[in-house]
């Protein structure tokens, strides 16, 4: 959960999804697209046959008009089954998760599987999944199977979480989906750390800032 330490605010954001779904590939394209003094290096934690892989978003922080610094990191969890106890090790604590689903048709059964994964992991590791700030990504939209956008837009419009369309490879859907994630961060949080009335930071600004563009 967002940590407070002394006049600093920090908060960790994983990318969840099956296996080969593309959540690496949103880290290393994001972690190209932000300028060098907003990013921290990349860093990678072996598994067998998978990897975990993690950076930190403006090492230095960025602050509010208050003078608080705050900080994110971002994570992505394996997703090979066989690894569920790390998945649940770097989703604890989580504020924020990206789902990344896979479009191509023949993943559909994966992808329903990695979901209710997600959802029980949160359970397992103290997460409260209903007001958790989510983003769905359906990546691989280039592949010649992949399921079409209507039909994806049909089966989600009743969830409640902002969904994106995404190629990951060529960073097409990438910063929109962590510009999503950032402002159901703030919305879910805003209140709690008084941002918004204390520290004088609106829900722009905090995505702003952390993109940077501040």
């Amino acid at each position: 959960m967002s940590e407070r330490e002394g006049n600093s605010l920090s908060f960790k954001l994983v990318y969840y999804g099956p296996a080969q779904s593309g959540k690496t590939t949103n880290l290393l394209r994001l972690h190209d697209q932000l300028s060098p003094e907003l990013k921290g290096e990349l860093m990678s934690m072996e598994t067998k046959d998978d990897r975990t892989l993690f950076f930190d978003l403006l090492p230095l922080g960025f602050r509010a008009p208050s003078g608080l610094l705050i900080k994110f990191r971002l994570f992505t969890v394996p997703g090979q089954i066989a690894h569920d106890g790390t998945r649940k090790a770097v989703l604890s604590r989580a504020d924020g998760v990206v789902f990344v689903a896979d479009s191509d048709r023949s993943q559909e059964t994966n992808n329903a599987e990695s979901f209710q994964s997600l959802t029980d992991n949160c359970r397992r590791v103290g997460l409260d999944f209903e007001h958790l700030p989510l983003v769905v990504q359906f990546n691989k939209r280039d592949l010649p199977n992949a399921v079409p956008e209507a039909e994806i837009r049909a089966r989600w419009s009743a969830a409640p979480w902002p969904l994106v369309l995404a190629t990951a490879l060529r960073g097409e859907g990438v910063g929109e989906s962590f510009a999503a994630l950032l402002l159901a961060v703030y919305e879910r949080h805003a209140a709690a750390q008084e941002l918004a009335t204390v520290h004088g930071l609106a829900a722009a600004a905090f995505v702003a800032g952390a993109l940077g563009q501040g």
